[in-house]
């Protein structure tokens, strides 16, 4: 599952939250520069949308 960069950063943006924020949130740095890169496993997706406030399906690309 891959997150769509430009609908990720929106989605941040819209919440007010940088990487800094969601590293607080509980998800690593690591997990987030792989996210925002390559694929991730559902369940990551899941946690950082769950962080963002939104559903997953606004953060995965079509």
């Amino acid at each position: 599952m891959r997150l769509n960069r430009e609908k990720y950063l929106l989605a941040r943006a819209n919440a007010c939250m940088s990487a800094k924020d969601l590293v607080e949130a509980g998800i690593p740095r690591d997990t987030l520069y792989r996210a925002e890169r390559k694929e991730v496993r559902p369940e990551t997706a899941g946690k950082i949308a769950k962080a963002l406030g939104v559903d997953v399906t606004e953060i995965i690309e079509d």
